[in-house]
């Protein structure tokens, strides 16, 4: 349906150089074959990607760069979730205490995977 409203308003695809150099209509296998290739492949990556970071984890290697939580901020995080307060406003509260970014506030994003971890722990534990 798409390949059909752009045959009709006349888009195509030039490529000027390299092995597909030429005029390709919308229906033809530039605008099809290409895209779902392209698309797989990019899955695909992301699955590695995302496996590579689990295995990591699993070995205990932090990713993203240097770990800047600690158990005090952690007991933090928590006693301020226990108040009901927003992932932004946590962090907001909390700071880094070691480190190159000493004294900055720890990303939303941070504090989630923080409480995620501990929570996962927990359950764990739990189950055990």
């Amino acid at each position: 349906m798409l390949a059909e409203e752009l045959k009709a308003s006349d888009v195509g695809l030039e490529f000027l150089t390299g092995e597909l150099k030429g005029s390709h209509g919308p229906s033809g296998i530039v605008f099809t074959v290409l895209p779902a290739m392209s698309g797989m492949e990019r899955e695909y990556t992301r699955d590695r990607t995302l496996e590579g970071h689990e295995s990591a984890r699993k070995r205990g290697k932090t990713i993203g760069g240097a770990g800047v939580t600690d158990e005090d901020m952690l007991s933090m995080a928590l006693h301020l979730r226990d108040q009901e307060m927003s992932l932004r406003d946590i962090a907001k509260r909390l700071v880094i205490t070691t480190g190159t970014k000493k004294g900055q506030h720890p990303s939303p994003a941070i504090v989630m995977r923080m409480l995620r971890e501990h929570d996962e722990k927990v359950a764990t534990a739990a189950t055990a």
